[in-house]
C-alpha cells in the first residue's frame, strides 16, 4: 500500500550528505525540493533524521536457492528490501527477467548484472551460464547487453579435483572478456571467495571484486592503486563456519580454508578500508539469505573497523555516486528513509525505519 496526498514535508534533519544537514525538503509530483511550494495544499508531514534510499550493492532479486524463482516470489523479495529502506539494488546475477519490476513505483530501482558467467560445474547448478573459457567473450558481451552497465563473473570456486577453491578462469580469458565488457560501456565484477583469482582479475581491469575475503597485505596496494572497489557481504561470510562443518568430511583442505577466511574477514575488511580502497554495502540476499539485510550489513562493517558515518555512506551518498544514481539532489526522485534518531551517531538505528519514501510516495 502506498500513499502520497498532495505534498509531502520532510523535516527535522535532512542528510543530504555527511556533513551537508539540512532543516527540511518538500516532496512535488514525486521529485525532491528545497523550496516550499508556493500555494502548497493538503501537505502532509513527516519528522525525524532523513537519508536517501540505502543501497544494497549485491542482492539478487529473482534468485533463490535452486535458480530462478517465479515473479510473486520476486516481488516479495523486492518488498521485503524496500521495507527495510533499501530503495536501490545493483542485482549482482539473476537467472529471472526482472524488467518487469521498472514499471512499479512501489518496488526498489534495479541495477542488473544480468546472469552470473561461471566455469562449467564449477558453480552452484541453476544459478549462471556454465561455459568454457573460449565462450567467455561472446557471453560477456550478451550479459552487457541484457544488464543496465555491469557484467557478473564467478572468479573462483571449488576445483573437486583439487579439493580447495580455485580460479575459474585463465589470465587471457578475462583479460579479453573484461575488455569486451568496457568496449560495450558495462562494468565488471567478479564472485572471489580465494586469494589465487585476485591478481589476474585486477591486473586485467576488473571493477569491483564481491566478498574479497581472499584480499592479502601484498594484493592491498594493487587493489587501491586501480581503485577496485569491494562488496564484503560481511552477513553472507558469517556462513563460511556452517558451510565448512558440511563439507569437512569430502573437502578437508577446503573446510579449513573456508574457516581461516573467515576469521580474518574483519581484519580484511578494515586493512582495505584503511588503504583507500573503496567499500561498499551488500548482502548477497537471494539464493539462500534472506532479503532485507541491509542494516545488519552496515552493522558488520562497523564491528570491522569502518567508522560509523564511512559506513553509513557505503549504503547511501558514497554507494549512489559509485552506480551513478542521484541521492537527495533538488529535482531526484524522491527516494528517502527516515529515522527516529541520527545514524551517524549509532548505525543500528536502521534497522528500525520510521518511514520509507519512495519515488515520492510514502510506503507502508
Amino acid at each position: 500500500m502506498s500513499d502520497r496526498a498532495g505534498v509531502l514535508h520532510v523535516k527535522g534533519r535532512v542528510l543530504v550528505g555527511p556533513d551537508d544537514v539540512r532543516d527540511e525538503l518538500w516532496v512535488v509530483d514525486g521529485r525532491i525540493s528545497y523550496d516550499r511550494p508556493a500555494g502548497a495544499r493538503d501537505v502532509r508531514t513527516v519528522e525525524g533524521w532523513a537519508l536517501p534510499g540505502l543501497v544494497d550493492a549485491h542482492c539478487h532479486v529473482g534468485l533463490g536457492a535452486h535458480g530462478p524463482v517465479d515473479d510473486g516470489t520476486a516481488e516479495k523479495q523486492a518488498l521485503t528490501d524496500r521495507d527495510a529502506g533499501t530503495l536501490l539494488i545493483r542485482d549482482a546475477g539473476s537467472p529471472s527477467d526482472t524488467r518487469w519490476v521498472d514499471d512499479r513505483e512501489d518496488l526498489p530501482k534495479i541495477i542488473r548484472a544480468g546472469r552470473h558467467i561461471a566455469r562449467t560445474r564449477r558453480y552452484i547448478r541453476g544459478y549462471a551460464h556454465e561455459i568454457e573459457p573460449e565462450d567467455l567473450v561472446a557471453y560477456v558481451a550478451q550479459e552487457a547487453r541484457r544488464g543496465d552497465g555491469w557484467v557478473k563473473l564467478v572468479g573462483d570456486w571449488i576445483d573437486r579435483d583439487l579439493g580447495d577453491l580455485a580460479p575459474t578462469w585463465p589470465r587471457e580469458a578475462v583479460e579479453a572478456g573484461i575488455a569486451e565488457a568496457h568496449r560495450l560501456g558495462a562494468r565488471v565484477t567478479a564472485h572471489c571467495f580465494s586469494e589465487d583469482s585476485l591478481q589476474d582479475l585486477v591486473e586485467s581491469g576488473i571493477d569491483c571484486i564481491e566478498h574479497a575475503t581472499g584480499l592479502t597485505e601484498d594484493l592491498i596496494p594493487l587493489f587501491a592503486e586501480r581503485g577496485v572497489a569491494i562488496v564484503p557481504t560481511l552477513v553472507n561470510i558469517a556462513t563460511f563456519p556452517k558451510l565448512a562443518d558440511g563439507g569437512e568430511s569430502r573437502f578437508p583442505r577446503w573446510s579449513a580454508h573456508m574457516r581461516r577466511l573467515h576469521e580474518r574477514r574483519y581484519d580484511t575488511v578494515r586493512s582495505a578500508y584503511d588503504a583507500g580502497i573503496p567499500v561498499f554495502v551488500g548482502t548477497d540476499a537471494g539464493g539462500t539469505l534472506p532479503h532485507g539485510l541491509v542494516a545488519a550489513e552496515v552493522a558488520e562493517l562497523v564491528t570491522a573497523g569502518i567508522p560509523a558515518v564511512e559506513a553509513l555512506a557505503a549504503t547511501t551518498w558514497s554507494a549512489r555516486a559509485w552506480l551513478g544514481r542521484p541521492g537527495l539532489e533538488e529535482g531526484a526522485a524522491a527516494d528517502l528513509v527516515v529515522y527516529e534518531s541520527d545514524p551517524r551517531e549509532d548505525v543500528r538505528v536502521l534497522a528500525a525505519p520510521r518511514r520509507v519514501v519512495l519515488n515520492g510516495k510514502i510506503m507502508g
